[in-house]
């Protein structure tokens, strides 16, 4: 299936959309600071439990409040990924760490500052019903900080499910935020620093440094962005390959009453895995769309082309793998609305992997399920078991048709696009929530 538009006007912002029309970068990320950002180049993740100061941190770092949802705003959590970039300067005349900084003047000497790199951030709500959210926007990060707050006891159950399932996805580069170090005492302070290297002992997190901060009061954010300078370095990417991306959000830009002649294409937002991605390119989306005549139901890949490409606040004229893209295309935007593509791969056409509707992975299971106040043995998977699955950036039910002990093999409710060898988080029903409890390899 192919969606086109017959021309793309430049509108006087020189955006490329319609001048009634909002940015793509509104939808996506922002910068806050209107900075004239290069490409971000990583993606780093925010995690842990709810209410612990995530997405306060992401707005320190960026100047972004990246809960814009309605529901969001209404109930005073994360629901959706959140997304910003930020540049982070460097001063050229103060010492280490104290030359790290979001500004553009250094608060300490007031030296114009220079551009020392720019990243992506991806805010992962911390609520137990939203795990699957939190995988999903796991499979698109480099790294990640885990903050912990300093007035409650560590850890906390989503802190112990999101840190498992680092581990699980095979996120190794990680620092650990001791927030909210305002509201307690210095003895308080040392206490919870000390819950929370015991608690990390044995992890992948063992030797993540720890740094105190208030992201409410901007204290200590030098030190921070020091510490994801020296722990989360920019990962080398396979540029010589074909395009391939993977989408974690979907919407369209066109505001409501927009006239036939304002209504541009669907947006694609998402980070690239491997390749270079150019306005005018075509694209390949999988599994594509859903398609039902005659009482038979099929899934069709969709084709496009991209008409123009985001990279922070940025159009850019090349995007390279690392950091978050928002990449228009021609697409009907009733098909990108609401997020609806979410979880499905971009790329070259030809060259995606098969939408699968079914697969045999390689289980390794947990000993124990996390995140709950009774961490109880995890149990052999059973034929008939339904079980949450996340590969990439899809969430999917599967119904477990063949098990044995090493290896199951699943049916599924909404097919993926996924490759032999894939990574795939497992997910069970334990007291009707969904619990991380090990992950598959995909094998055939």
């Amino acid at each position: 299936m192919k969606s086109e538009s017959p021309r793309e006007e430049k509108s006087p912002e020189g955006t490329g959309f319609g001048k009634n029309t909002c940015l793509i970068s509104d939808y996506f990320h922002s910068t806050g600071g209107n900075y004239n950002l290069s490409q971000p180049c990583v993606n780093i993740g925010m995690v842990g439990h709810v209410d612990h100061g995530k997405t306060t941190l992401v707005r320190a770092l960026s100047g972004v409040w990246t809960d814009t949802h309605s529901e969001e705003v209404k109930r005073g959590i994360s629901i959706r990924l959140g997304y910003a970039d930020s540049p982070f300067m460097k001063c050229p005349k103060c010492p280490e760490p104290q030359c790290y900084t979001v500004e553009k003047t250094c608060p300490n000497c007031g030296e114009k500052t220079e551009e020392h790199r720019t990243v992506s951030f991806v805010d992962a709500p911390g609520h137990e019903t939203l795990m699957a959210t939190m995988l999903s926007g796991a499979a698109i990060m480099d790294g990640a900080v885990l903050v912990i707050a300093a007035n409650e006891d560590c850890p906390q159950p989503q802190t112990k499910e999101h840190l498992m399932a680092l581990d699980i996805i095979g996120i190794k580069n990680i620092v650990i935020v001791q927030n909210k170090i305002d509201l307690v005492s210095r003895e308080k302070i040392i206490e919870n620093y000390h819950q929370i290297k015991e608690f990390v002992k044995g992890t992948v997190a063992e030797n993540a440094p720890v740094i105190p901060i208030s992201a409410q009061q901007n204290i200590n954010i030098d030190i921070l962005i020091d510490a994801l300078e020296t722990q989360i370095p920019t990962p080398s990417h396979k540029v010589d390959k074909p395009a391939s991306m993977l989408i974690a959000r979907s919407f369209d830009i066109n505001k409501p009453g927009a006239s036939i002649e304002e209504i541009r294409g669907g947006v694609i937002g998402g980070t690239l895995t491997e390749g270079v991605l150019h306005p005018g390119d075509e694209l390949e989306i999988r599994p594509g769309i859903k398609v039902t005549t005659e009482g038979s139901t099929r899934w069709i890949p969709i084709l496009t082309t991209v008409s123009s490409i985001y990279a922070g606040a940025t159009k850019v004229d090349e995007a390279t793998p690392g950091g978050l893209l928002a990449v228009g295309t021609y697409l009907d935007p009733t098909l990108t609305k609401g997020d609806s593509l979410t979880g499905q791969m971009a790329g070259v056409p030809g060259t995606l992997p098969e939408t699968r509707h079914q697969f045999v992975m390689e289980l390794h299971l947990l000993d124990r399920v996390v995140g709950v106040t009774r961490e109880e043995k995890i149990n052999e998977i059973k034929t008939s078991e339904p079980l949450m699955l996340n590969i990439g950036t899809a969430t999917t039910v599967g119904v477990v048709t063949s098990a044995r002990k090493n290896e199951a093999q699943v049916a599924l409710k909404r097919p993926i696009s996924a490759a032999i060898g894939a990574m795939v988080a497992i997910s069970r029903r334990v007291d009707s929530r969904w619990r991380l409890i090990g992950v598959g390899v995909i094998k055939s």
